[in-house]
This record gives structure tokens, sequence and C-alpha cells, in this order.
């Protein structure tokens, strides 16, 4: 096992490296290294000299991808991208370009993003497995219709309605929790517990159709009509050995998704102005902060990556004729 989560470890280094590039040439063909120090000084009485000291002390001020006026390895080490990308891949974020230390926002960002994600997706997984079991009991009737034309209309409404009725009716009106706004603490869960509820209702339809579809899929199989002739209730057999024997699609779908977790929602974070890694993106976005930007799409990247191994060690778990090869 080892030798494989060595070779995937060898394999992320070119996909970072292309992810890193890729952000690196669309943020450089809509901005330069002036227009990024006119945005940090603002737009009144700055002078070249003012724009050229900020880009020294940043270190925009090389060229991005080869200097010419080097010799040897330097002409490609001399250089912004190289200078800004190499200690990415040591997970040192270095400073944002307002002179934020990026680490310590990260480890003061990441628990408000944890305290909303988690809940929201065990109570999401719980619920939609629950549901999409239940959908499969009722198989063939009328409120089994009923459920799925539900789902289908549940899917069918942005997520900006479901935060929109949650901020103005159960908030803003009846006045069950905060409208926005976080608290550390043992006082967070009211500020979270409104976009964990939003979270897990706007997310029901998709996630109860998904599962039901695996389900259904296994329903008609061989072992499924042995263990009913034994004689076991339809719960029994569900939830028994139909989940079980879909473990494997589950675990694809939902163990990529628990490091993506860590970098928090940017809709729901945003508009209940919770302090968390989705609010931090969303800000540095329309701050242009590039290093700040850099920073969270590469720890996505590895993140996702992560979770991508995790699914395959996690296979064998669940399925012992899952082999590493």
């Amino acid at each position: 096992m080892w030798t494989y989560i060595l070779r995937r470890a060898l394999y992320s280094i070119p996909i970072l490296l292309g992810v890193n590039l890729i952000t690196f040439l669309l943020f450089f063909m809509v901005n330069t290294p002036d227009d990024m120090a006119r945005i940090q000084l603002g737009t009144k009485h700055i002078t070249q000299s003012d724009v050229h000291s900020w880009k020294e002390e940043k270190g925009y001020n090389k060229p991005l991808f080869l200097n010419t006026n080097q010799s040897g390895a330097a002409i490609l080490t001399d250089t912004i991208f190289y200078q800004k990308s190499i200690p990415l891949f040591q997970l040192d974020f270095g400073h944002s370009d307002s002179g934020r230390n990026i680490n310590k926002d990260i480890n003061e960002r990441m628990w408000p993003s944890l305290a909303l994600a988690i809940p929201s997706f065990i109570i999401a997984l719980i619920t939609n497995i629950v549901f999409a079991m239940w959908m499969v009991m009722l198989m063939g009737t009328k409120l089994e219709r009923f459920t799925l034309i539900l789902s289908v209309a549940l899917m069918s409404i942005s997520g900006l309605f479901y935060i929109i009725i949650g901020q103005k009716i159960v908030a803003g009106l009846w006045h069950w929790f905060p409208v926005s706004g976080y608290q550390s603490g043992m006082e967070s869960w009211r500020f979270v517990l409104l976009p964990v509820l939003i979270g897990v209702v706007a997310g029901l339809g998709a996630g109860v159709r998904w599962y039901r579809s695996i389900f259904l899929e296994e329903i008609n199989k061989p072992y499924v009509n042995t263990a009913r002739a034994k004689g076991l209730s339809e719960q029994q057999v569900l939830f028994k050995h139909v989940l079980r024997n879909a473990m494997i699609p589950i675990l694809t779908g939902v163990v990529v998704v628990i490091p993506s977790l860590f970098m928090g929602s940017l809709i729901m974070e945003s508009f209940f102005s919770i302090p968390g890694l989705g609010s931090y993106t969303i800000d540095a976005i329309n701050a242009q902060d590039f290093a700040i930007v850099r920073a969270m799409v590469f720890l996505g990247s590895v993140l996702y990556i992560v979770g991508l191994l995790l699914t395959d060690i996690s296979y064998t778990w669940v399925d012992p004729r899952v082999k590493f090869k």
C-alpha cells in the first residue's frame, strides 16, 4: 500500500504544477504587477515610484517566467512564477499582497468553516441515505412517485432561494436564528444552525435521487432475493445487505467531499458573514489579492488529491476483493 501511496504522491506533483501554472496565467492575463500595485495602494496620488517600491517589496519586480538578464538556472529561478510557486509545495503560503500572514489566516478561519461544513455533511449524508432507502421501500407506490417529483422540484430551485427565504422569514421575520454573523466558542451553534439546515434542504433533492439510483441497482441482484427468501424484513435487507454492498459508489462521492469541507462554502459563508475560508477566498478575489487566491486554489487541489487517495484506500476496507496494484 505504501508503494501505491508514494506513486500517487509523485503523480500529484505535475498535476499541482499544472494547476498552479493555469492559475498564474489566468490571473496575469487580466492583471499586471502594476495593476496589482495600484489596487493595493489605492488610486489617489500614486506615483510610479510608489508602484515600483510596492513591486520590489512584494517580489513582483521580476519577469514572469524567463529572466533573460540572468544566466544559468537563474534564468528560470529568478522569476515571479518560480519564487511564488516553490514555497507552495512546502505549504508555506507566505504573506498576502496586502501584508497578511496567509498561514495564520488559514489556521484561524478553518474552524468556522469546519463548524459549518461538518454538521452539514453528516446530517445531509444520513438524511439522504434514509430518505433514499425509504423511497426504495415504497417503490411503485403513489407516495414514491410523489417523493420523486418533490426531489426533482427541490433540485430545480436555486440554492440562493433557500438562503434568501431562510434569512428573510426564518431569521428576519420569526427571529429563530441570527440573520448573519459568527461567534466562536460554545455560542457558534446559534450562527451555523440556519446555514446547516439550508445546506441540507438545498442538497436533499439531488442527494436522495443519487442514492436512490445506487440502491435500485442493488435491489434486484441475486443476493437480495436470497436474503428475502431467508425471511429477513425489508428494512434488514436494505440496511444490512444493500447498504453494505453499495458502499463503493457511496464512498466515491463521500470521501472526496471530506477534504473540501476544510475549504468551506463560498456562497453560504459570504451570505451569512461567517469568517471561514470560503468568504476569505471571495474577499481575496474581490480585492484582486493574487497571493491568497493562488494559495487557496493550491490548497484546494492538494485536498482534492488527498480525497481521491483516501477514496482508493477506503475501497479496500469495504471490499476485500479490491487490491492495490
